[in-house]
C-alpha cells in the first residue's frame, strides 16, 4: 500500500511538526527561570523520606528518567498514577514528601483532586503548560512549559515535559545546570531533523506495518517512557491496539500470543542492556511476528535514532513512535489525533 501524505493531514500533524518550536520556546523558558535554584536550595534528599512522582497518560510514562536519576543520587523516588495516590496512597501526602506532579493542562481532575488533598502537607513541585491552572497557582515550585496550545494527542506537551523534568533533576541532584541545559539546547534541532522526513518516513512505516493488527513497543531504563508513552499515543491517534512495557515483562507472558500480524518496536537503549534487547528482537522475529529494532544503527530510516547527548535520549526515541501514529491511522483510513470518545482536558476521574 503507498503512502498519502495527504491522508493524515490535520491540527494533529501540524503538532508534530511544531515541536522544534515548542521545545526551542520551552527551553528558553526553563534556562532563565529562577524556581530551579529555589528548589535546589529548598529541597534536599535529607529532608525528605521520598519523592513522589506524579502523573496520568504521557504526563506519568514521562518520569521514568527523573525516577533512575534521582534513585543515582540518594532519593528514593516513587512512581505512582495521580488516581492511585489520591484514592490508595494518601498517606504519603506528609511533610515528609516531595511530589512532583505533571500535568500539562494542569487542571485534569484527578490533579486538582491531589492539590485539595495536600494544601497544608506534602511540598509540590507542578510542572504544567497553563500558567494560570490550578497546578501552576498552587504548586508550591511551579515549572512552566512554553509548548503552546495543543490540540488532541500530547507531543509537544509531552516532550516540552521530559526537558522540564530534566532540569528539575539537575536541582535536586546537584548536577550542573548550565552544562544540561547546553546538552538540552539541541533538543529542537534534533526534533527538526527527525521530522523534515516525515512523508518518507511514514511511507516506510506504512509498508512495515501494513495488515499489523496489534503493537508492542518495549524497552529497559529510561526507554521504558518512549516504551508506553509511544504505546499510549497510537491508541489515541490511530485506535490501534498498542502496549507499551518493559523488554523484560514482555518475556512474561505477551511473548507466547505473538502471531505474524503483530509488530513488536524494541528500543535499543542503554548499552547495560542492549545485547538483551537485541536478542528479544531476534527471539521476536523467530517467532514470525514482524519487529524493528529503534537505534542509531537501525535498518529503517523511520527507526534510527540520531546520536544524542543521554539526557536527550527520551526526545530522540519518541520521534519514531509518533510516526508510526500517522503510518498506522493512514493504513485505517482515519484522521489522526482526532478524538471522539475523549477530550483533551479529562474533567473526571
Amino acid at each position: 500500500m503507498g503512502f498519502d501524505p495527504e491522508s493524515v493531514k490535520g491540527r494533529y500533524l501540524d503538532d508534530l511538526l511544531d515541536q522544534p518550536r515548542a521545545l526551542r520556546a520551552t527551553w528558553n523558558r526553563l534556562k532563565d527561570d529562577a524556581v530551579f535554584e529555589q528548589i535546589a536550595s529548598a529541597c534536599a534528599a535529607s529532608e525528605f523520606d521520598r519523592v513522589v512522582l506524579t502523573g496520568m497518560g504521557g504526563s506519568f510514562f514521562g518520569f521514568h528518567p527523573l525516577s533512575i536519576e534521582l534513585a543515582e543520587h540518594g532519593w528514593t523516588p516513587m512512581m505512582i498514577e495521580t488516581s492511585e495516590l489520591i484514592h490508595f496512597y494518601p498517606q504519603l501526602l506528609t511533610p515528609r514528601s516531595l511530589v512532583i506532579a505533571v500535568s500539562q493542562s494542569g487542571r485534569s481532575a484527578e490533579t486538582v483532586r491531589l492539590l485539595e488533598m495536600n494544601r497544608g502537607s506534602a511540598t509540590v513541585i507542578g510542572v504544567t503548560n497553563d500558567a494560570s491552572s490550578p497546578l501552576g497557582t498552587e504548586a508550591m515550585f511551579p515549572v512552566l512549559m512554553a509548548a503552546g496550545e495543543e490540540y488532541s494527542v500530547s507531543c509537544k506537551t509531552y516532550v516540552s515535559t521530559l526537558l522540564a523534568l530534566n532540569v528539575i533533576g539537575t536541582a535536586l541532584c546537584g548536577v550542573e545546570r548550565v552544562e544540561r541545559l547546553r546538552d538540552l539546547e539541541s533538543a529542537p534541532d534534533v526534533a527538526e531533523v527527525y521530522l523534515r522526513n516525515w512523508k518518507s518516513h511514514a511511507a516506510e512505516l506504512v509498508e512495515l506495518l501494513s495488515g499489523v493488527k496489534d503493537v508492542f513497543l518495549v524497552g529497559r531504563g529510561v526507554s521504558m517512557a518512549a516504551a508506553q508513552a509511544g504505546a499510549l499515543i497510537m491508541k489515541e491517534s490511530a485506535h490501534v491496539h498498542a502496549e507499551g512495557m518493559s523488554s523484560a515483562a514482555f518475556r512474561h507472558g505477551p511473548f507466547e500470543m505473538l502471531r505474524p500480524d503483530m509488530f513488536v518496536g524494541v528500543f535499543a537503549g542503554d548499552a547495560r542492556t542492549r545485547a538483551l534487547n537485541e536478542q528479544l528482537l531476534k527471539d521476536v522475529r523467530g517467532t514470525g511476528a514482524r519487529a524493528a529494532l529503534f537505534a542509531q544503527d537501525a535498518e529503517l530510516a523511520a527507526c534510527r535514532l540520531q546520536d544524542v547527548p543521554s539526557a536527550l535520549m527520551p526526545i530522540a526515541e519518541i520521534l519514531p513512535a509518533q510516526m508510526m501514529t500517522l503510518a498506522l491511522a493512514a493504513l485505517r483510513g482515519r484522521e489522526p489525533g482526532k478524538f471522539e470518545r475523549v477530550s483533551k482536558i479529562t474533567a473526571t476521574e
